[in-house]
């Protein structure tokens, strides 16, 4: 079969590698060893609460079955598309006038076509000041509040999760994994060890809305409808953070039954009393995030380089050299095989899955658009779409232990002996989600 652009009438699932129903057996055996994985993890298995595991799964495949099936909805996310198009143009209005030809601008001289022209740091990257500023405005206007709330009942109603971990779990879809514990932070000190870890594992799991739009610029042409595929991530990662977590660190069914709805947790009030005063914080918000995220850029990329060329000075493996990319690669493979990529493309989304690890979802995104149309078929970038969704790597630990025992520091011991595990139990809902769309490609 071939592959399908953006905006193709072809079936967007559509694979070129393989027999279809095959490969989604394939993801079907990923997803049980997943969870068998987090069982084993799990520090008491006896008290696994069984029927919110299998109800969150059931929740993951409706969500993923409404937003990639059900036409209204599949009409909904594509027309973000046009949203997406209009804020990348807004954004190359302002970097244009800031930064002239280095924004996006004519060129002051005649191209050669040897290089490119595309400046990542001026032209990509402004985009977090934009959405910085615009979801700022949206809390302000009490829009995604309602929104907040309504997802935190469903997650109440179905696996059971409820009060502040609900809450931090649905404002994990729209902000990052610091802000969104800021939220709830009058509850976080008396938060059980087991609700506190669901809350760190929703900030592994998922990204923020303010880099969501910018992963989606990345992946245009690749997938379809790319920012569309990027919020149904999130979304789906939603129910199964809270199955993972469940399963990692079990809590008490009583503590459970008893845990307050999430229409009773007072969220504070939005920063700002007017609409310019919180335009301006949340672009100041949004600097902040723009200069961490280009720091981390320069010096995970140079380290990687550094790391590979002190590796480079080992013979060479199969006619080319050794680097930490093929090593995540050989490790990470039987992952991405299980979660539906087929054997000959499970290398090269290992790597993916390895560089997403040990630098970042936006590096491994980077790396995903510059494959060659041939390394992974239309079915398993969709895959890697939603496996790499999650902020699951090892600087995530560093700031989680940070942010929120700057919040609770009562909590702090907890804390440290939670975050590396919910740096995996991150990684382990995310390629839940990937191994769900796999089973879903089926239809």
């Amino acid at each position: 079969m071939s592959s399908t652009a953006v905006g193709s009438k072809l079936h967007p699932y559509e694979d070129q590698s393989g027999d279809f129903s095959l490969l989604s057996l394939q993801s079907a055996f990923g997803l049980v060893a997943l969870l068998g994985l987090a069982w084993l993890l799990s520090e008491r298995r006896s008290a696994i609460p069984w029927r919110a595991v299998g109800m969150g799964v059931a929740l993951q495949f409706t969500l993923g079955l409404a937003l990639m099936k059900v036409p209204i909805f599949q009409r909904a996310l594509e027309a973000l598309n046009g949203v997406v198009i209009s804020l990348t143009d807004a954004t190359r209005a302002g970097t244009t006038f800031v930064f002239g030809y280095l924004g996006g601008g004519a060129a002051p001289w005649v191209s050669s076509g040897t290089g490119s022209n595309f400046i990542f740091a001026f032209q990509a990257l402004p985009l977090i000041l934009i959405i910085s500023a615009l979801s700022a405005l949206l809390f302000y206007w009490n829009i995604i509040p309602p929104i907040v709330r309504g997802f935190a009942w469903v997650l109440r109603r179905t696996i059971g999760v409820g009060g502040p971990a609900g809450i931090a779990v649905t404002m994990n879809i729209f902000v990052g994994n610091v802000e969104a514990p800021l939220v709830i932070k009058p509850y976080l000190k008396s938060e059980t060890r087991a609700g506190l870890f669901v809350i760190m594992t929703a900030g592994m799991a998922m990204v923020a809305g303010t880099v969501m739009v910018l992963y989606a610029t990345l992946l245009e042409g690749l997938i379809p409808n790319p920012i569309g595929q990027i919020i149904t991530s999130s979304i789906m990662a939603a129910p199964a953070t809270i199955v993972i977590a469940f399963m990692m660190v079990p809590e008490d069914p009583a503590i459970l039954a008893a845990a307050k709805d999430p229409s009773e947790v007072a969220l504070p009030p939005p920063p700002g009393d007017t609409t310019m005063s919180v335009i301006a914080r949340g672009t100041i918000d949004g600097v902040q995030i723009l200069i961490n995220v280009i720091a981390m850029l320069v010096v995970l990329v140079a380290l990687v380089s550094l790391a590979n060329s002190m590796i480079g000075v080992l013979p060479d493996v199969a006619g080319a050299p050794i680097t930490l990319q093929r090593i995540f690669g050989w490790v990470m493979s039987p992952v991405a095989w299980a979660i539906g990529i087929p054997a000959n493309e499970a290398f090269t989304a290992g790597a993916l899955l390895g560089t997403k690890t040990v630098l970042n979802e936006l590096v491994a995104y980077t790396e995903l658009s510059q494959l060659p149309p041939d390394a992974l078929s239309t079915r398993s970038r969709l895959i890697m779409t939603y496996a790499l969704c999650g902020f699951a790597n090892f600087s995530s630990i560093g700031i989680t232990i940070g942010g929120l025992s700057a919040m609770a520091p009562e909590r702090r011991a907890d804390i440290v002996a939670l975050a590396p595990r919910a740096m995996v139990s991150g990684t382990i809902a995310t390629c839940l989600s990937g191994a769900v769309v796999g089973i879903l490609t089926w239809a």
